[in-house]
């Protein structure tokens, strides 16, 4: 049996890559570490993510082809450390996120445990576009 691909369709011209990229966001969908997603103001959104334990030495953030890749690993305890209980997770994490076409990363901050990623969707002056028609 064939798989039929929605961007198949011939009036999607452009959107093969619309599947691939849902699958990649789809990938590592765990629950840890909970994240919040808010809009702010037209064209801005703010990724939280609780981070608790982890300090900005313990996390990185890149951009990897259009996907925001979000990581932490913590150093191991000391030794000499005994633990009657361990409730605070303190295990490596990888969150990504997939951005849309013009969505940029605009700034991140780390404040009480929470990390916030600023993002900013740029929209083009004209929608409208001419085009011209050329004669051989």
């Amino acid at each position: 049996m064939t798989k039929i691909s929605l961007a198949a369709h011939p009036f999607l011209l452009g959107f093969d890559q619309l599947e691939r990229l849902a699958e990649r966001a789809a990938k590592g969908a765990e629950g840890y570490p909970p994240y919040n997603i808010e809009h702010q103001g037209p064209n801005g959104f703010r990724i939280t993510l609780a981070v608790a334990g982890f300090c900005d030495d313990d996390l990185a953030i890149t951009l990897e082809d259009r996907q925001l890749v979000i990581r932490g690993r913590q150093a191991e305890p000391e030794a000499d450390r005994v633990f009657l209980h361990r409730g605070i997770a303190a295990r490596a994490f990888q969150r990504s996120f997939v951005l849309a076409d013009g969505v940029e990363v605009v700034s991140a901050g780390l404040e009480n445990g929470l990390l916030n990623i600023d993002l900013r969707r740029s929209v083009p002056d004209s929608i409208v576009q001419s085009i011209p028609i050329s004669r051989k």
